[in-house]
């Protein structure tokens, strides 16, 4: 007769107390065996200057702002030894004192090799999502990384080679770990520079203060005189809307019909034959400060750029229905560059980081 073993009452009693205690034994095994990952980083709290929508900013749910991530993105963005040749940084062709651009009509970047466009500000980023002005980057996370693998940017055969030259400096090593809780990827890369970028923001301009503070003297005369032509008769708010002033769209001006070289645009990203040589709406804010002008940074001036504007750009088959002459006079014309020049605001201005990891 097979042998059994029966438990006493008193043992069916301990059975949920054991079976507790057994359960806590093995997660308090495993915790100690894989401990999960508490991130050590602080929320980072935005103050966005008067006219900006802070409904209306873009951040990923998976990378939230904190002050560990940007200060890090802060740091990449200014190394220039996340360069092939250690030369170039992000901040080569976003430079601080130019708001965010380089003052060129292309870039210029490894072994001063020149691109084909102009640099854009890296100011507001944070309220739009496609990226460059071709707008292949769909986000600003994946922009962050792009110019890295560029031959004629940074010269990285590709990121790998990127995120292993960062590895080698121990000093990210601790940070990547600290922020993220991995060993560095590409992806926290971008996620980190896109981080300190969304904290570049330009408000409490003179036309802030004027028209939504309700202070009457920021704007003067002349500025108030080309605010109703930016509403009315020069047609900007067609393209250039809302308070970012830009509509986030794609427009062909008729830039480069004129050369024997024509860029094409946004065509190339989307193969759209409608978007022949279009080009994304830039942000009008801080626009005294990011000369040139247009993707090929053919125009020095303000005033340039508005005469080209009242010519009706340059006709092609492709141009845009929305760009027609505008037949300005020359005090309009210049009661324009007013307006355009009380754009200029705060909350982007800071002091470049001089020590980096090491």
């Amino acid at each position: 007769m097979p042998h059994t073993t029966t438990l006493s009452s008193g043992c069916w009693e301990k059975a949920p107390t054991l079976i507790i205690f057994m359960g806590l034994s093995l997660l308090i095994s495993i915790f100690i065996a894989f401990p999960p990952f508490v991130s050590a980083t602080e929320s980072f709290e935005l103050t966005f200057p008067l006219g900006l929508d802070e409904d209306s900013v873009i951040i990923p749910k998976d990378n939230p702002l904190t002050k560990e991530k940007v200060e890090l993105g802060k740091l990449l963005f200014f190394d220039k030894r996340l360069s092939q040749n250690e030369t170039i940084a992000c901040a080569s062709c976003h430079m601080p004192s130019l708001a965010f651009t380089d003052g060129q009509p292309v870039s210029t970047g490894i072994h001063r090799q020149q691109g084909g466009r102009s640099a854009p500000t890296a100011i507001n980023r944070i309220f739009s999502l496609q990226q460059f002005w071709d707008g292949r980057a769909a986000t600003l996370e994946e922009q962050s990384v792009g110019p890295f693998v560029s031959p004629v940017e940074h010269g990285f055969l590709n990121h790998d080679e990127l995120v292993n030259k960062i590895n080698m400096i121990a000093g990210y090593r601790t940070m990547f770990q600290k922020v993220f809780g991995t060993e560095i990827t590409i992806n926290h890369v971008g996620k980190a520079i896109a981080s300190f970028q969304r904290t570049l923001l330009s408000g409490n301009s003179p036309y802030d203060r004027f028209d939504y503070g309700g202070e009457e003297s920021a704007l003067t005369p002349a500025a108030q005189r080309g605010m109703k032509l930016f509403l009315g008769k020069a047609r900007c708010t067609r393209c250039h809307s809302g308070f970012s002033f830009s509509d986030e769209k794609f427009h062909n001006l008729g830039i480069d019909w004129d050369t024997d070289h024509i860029d094409l645009g946004r065509y190339a990203v989307t193969k759209n034959p409608e978007q022949i040589g279009a080009f994304k709406t830039p942000t009008l804010r801080e626009i005294s400060r990011t000369a040139p002008y247009m993707h090929d940074g053919r125009f020095a001036t303000l005033k340039a750029i508005v005469e080209f504007y009242d010519q009706g750009g340059i006709k092609n088959p492709h141009q845009d229905s929305l760009i027609i002459p505008l037949n300005l006079t020359d005090q309009e014309k210049e009661d324009l560059v007013r307006f355009l020049e009380s754009l200029s605001g705060e909350g982007w201005q800071m002091t470049p980081p001089t020590q980096f990891p090491r």
